[in-house]
């Protein structure tokens, strides 16, 4: 059985040592990553699970070495699973080779994934709640009413073109019409 190592730091200043020194002594071969977690190609990551054989094995220090979220994890997991390849998370003591490690887990996961949507539940209701105060959310206007006001006149008097008042205002045209749209729907 083959024992394939993945450590990630997030940045190229991040030193791999402490889980080059952890690992070691559980794997064949080590593949050091240097990239964010929620970067969105991640090739090492990628190159060591097509990589994996039926009958080898993945090992990492931590789970957020390897997975992006819990959901990523869950899925990745049953993917090796279905190739015959376990995963073995060193500092939680967890081998998905063995009934118990695959039900800790899952255990762990459902957990994480639990709060992970109450986290959620939380941000949505405290944004209903900001709403029904009367905040604004998300970006600030770029253009205010006395802005929109100058851009509705140039266009009605056919002084300026919707691009040229974009240029002037460092805008597209389209945002532009969407704003004026905005204004006349609530003004």
């Amino acid at each position: 059985m083959k024992k394939i190592g993945y450590l990630r730091v997030s940045t190229v200043e991040q030193r791999p040592d402490r889980q080059v020194d952890a690992l070691s002594k559980h794997c064949d071969e080590l593949h050091v990553e240097k990239a964010s977690a929620a970067t969105l190609k991640r090739p090492i990551f990628e190159l060591v699970l097509k990589s994996l054989e039926p009958g080898s094995e993945l090992i990492i220090l931590d789970l957020d070495r390897a997975f992006r979220s819990v959901v990523d994890a869950v899925q990745t997991i049953e993917n090796l699973r279905q190739r015959d390849v376990s995963l073995k998370i060193v500092n939680l003591n967890i081998d998905t080779n063995t009934p118990s490690g695959m039900l800790i887990y899952t255990v762990i996961a459902s957990i994480a994934q639990f709060e992970r949507e109450l986290a959620s539940q939380r941000t949505k209701e405290g944004l209903a709640a900001a709403r029904v105060r009367g905040k604004r959310l998300g970006r600030p206007e770029k253009l205010s009413k006395k802005d929109i006001c100058f851009i509705t006149k140039k266009i009605e008097t056919r002084t300026m073109t919707l691009t040229a008042l974009g240029d002037l205002y460092g805008m597209a045209p389209s945002s532009i019409s969407r704003a004026i749209k905005r204004h006349q729907a609530h003004p």
